[in-house]
């Protein structure tokens, strides 16, 4: 199966799931350390959204709409 036409975030998955089982990596210490990514880059992503609106409200301000 090829997953060169795959979403990014498809073949990151498997590219992560490489990685960890290459290096013998204890499923539980994977679950824990992906657990922490996951909140970081949620975090991100939050933050991100908060920036954007700001923008918005500030274009819409000075547009005057």
């Amino acid at each position: 199966m090829s997953l060169d036409h795959a979403p990014d975030h498809i073949k990151l998955a498997v590219d992560l799931i490489e990685l960890l089982e290459s290096h013998d990596i204890d499923p539980s210490v994977a679950v824990g350390a992906l657990t922490i990514a996951l909140r970081d880059f949620q975090a991100k992503l939050e933050r991100i959204d908060k920036e954007q609106a700001k923008l918005e409200n500030t274009d819409k301000k000075v547009s005057g709409a």
